[in-house]
């Protein structure tokens, strides 16, 4: 492999990945391939079924590939035994999902702060809760933070979900169709805070969207199709 680029968070080369059903197999990705460096803005596009969530499980540690390498931070994660691949996963990335994934018998607070006890990065419980409650002031939700997430409308759910992904400064961020369950004034609303966030903090995001608008925010858009990762033609500013 050549040399990686120093600010390089993420580097996937030849990903394959399929799915054994009881009567077929169904090949996923065949050589998927991307890097992204820190600060940059990815978005993933491509038809409904092709594969973009799969992708960015493997991505992001969370689905083992058949075939190839995902490197985060310089470090093949597929090449570590699970328990520190799972220290990976928790430490340096952040997930965003389209249906939140908020615990409904905690309030907001101890939502935002499971990554920090998940990855035990040695804060006590009144730190990780100090925390926790300025990134919910990050995303106007200080005031909600002992709310349950069945008392917030989906709009304040998501912003919840997008502070609990900075909780431990990840250096990638990866959303999977964040705004797809809401309306266009909320996603559009969403959308500023994390494409806010990233500007100012360096973070590289990988962002899947079925949306043109959302993908013309990012710096580059790439296309899955076949199996692999297709490069659309760079944004000029």
């Amino acid at each position: 492999m050549p040399d990686l680029v120093p600010d390089l968070v993420i580097d996937a080369r030849d990903v394959a990945k399929s799915y054994r059903l009881p009567h077929k197999t169904v090949t996923v990705l065949t050589r998927a391939s991307l890097e992204v460096a820190a600060g940059e803005r990815v978005a993933v596009v491509g038809r409904s079924g092709v594969g973009k969530s799969t992708l960015l499980h493997v991505l992001g540690a969370l689905d083992r590939p058949e075939a190839g390498e995902v490197r985060i931070n310089g470090r093949s994660i597929y090449a570590l035994g699970e328990r520190e691949r799972a220290m990976v996963r928790a430490r340096e990335i952040g997930f965003v999902f389209q249906s939140y994934h908020l615990l409904p018998e905690m309030d907001l607070a101890e939502n935002v702060m499971l990554p920090a006890w998940a990855a035990g990065v040695g804060l006590s419980r009144a730190a990780m809760r100090r925390r926790a409650i300025e990134l919910l002031d990050h995303v106007g939700l200080a005031d909600r933070a002992t709310h349950t997430p069945l008392e917030l409308s989906g709009g304040e759910q998501q912003r919840a979900a997008l502070a609990r992904a900075l909780m431990n400064e990840p250096l990638l961020l990866l959303a999977d169709e964040p705004t797809g369950n809401l309306d266009m004034r909320t996603g559009t609303q969403i959308l500023d805070l994390l494409f806010g966030i990233t500007q100012n903090t360096g973070h590289a995001l990988v962002i899947v969207t079925h949306s043109p608008d959302v993908a013309a925010r990012c710096d580059r858009t790439l296309t899955l199709d076949d199996g692999m990762l297709i490069a659309s033609a760079p944004r000029i500013d």
